[in-house]
């Protein structure tokens, strides 16, 4: 795999994958913005190769007036929920110390704004004991690399499927798991 230099292509850069980490310490070496998300990062990087200039990006003004207001079970959700730590908080105290917010149900959170957090509890219930599987965001290659693995090699350990993700990371091309890649086990 090569080092993440500027002198690298940006169309060699897109056959690797790269921690998020190592985006924000080359962007930092570089003097790029180092915020936002690994998706945020690599176009930065992608950008910054092909042209050597900075991506002039579009500033998002955030409000800090957020008003803060008590939840009962029957407030409603509103626009733009955020998953912040007094909602953590609310939910944690209704549902138990397990409370965690996961992906399918903070989507339901922003789907629903007319909805209360009574109804919110109920969804967080059903959406736990569905078997339904979570789509993984294209961004997160690690997350479907190890499901992927074990949906094929439930006899396997997490170590035998990080070590198989690692081999597989170091290679030029995508980062899908395949059968060929348990080669790294033996």
């Amino acid at each position: 795999m090569p080092k993440l230099t500027r002198n690298l292509k940006p169309e060699e850069f897109k056959e690797y994958y790269f921690l998020k980490e190592e985006l924000k310490d080359f962007c930092r070496s570089e003097g790029l913005k180092v915020g936002g998300s690994k998706e945020d990062l690599e176009k930065r990087v992608v950008h910054y190769l092909a042209t050597g200039e900075e991506l002039k990006e579009r500033k998002v003004r955030q409000s800090s007036k957020e008003t803060v207001t008590e939840i009962s079970l029957d407030s409603k959700l509103g626009e733009n929920f955020k998953c912040s730590e007094d909602k953590r908080a609310f939910f944690e105290k209704e549902i138990g110390s397990g409370f965690k917010f996961k992906v399918k149900f903070q989507k339901w959170l922003k789907a629903n704004p007319e909805k209360t957090y009574r109804d919110a509890v109920a969804a967080y219930h059903e959406i736990q004991n569905s078997d339904e599987k979570t789509e993984i965001g294209k961004q997160f290659q690690y997350n479907r690399y190890i499901r992927d693995f074990f949906k094929n090699n439930d006899d396997k350990s997490l170590d035998d499927a990080i070590k198989c993700w690692k081999y597989k990371k170091s290679l030029k091309g995508h980062n899908k798991y395949e059968d060929s890649d348990l080669k790294v086990l033996m």
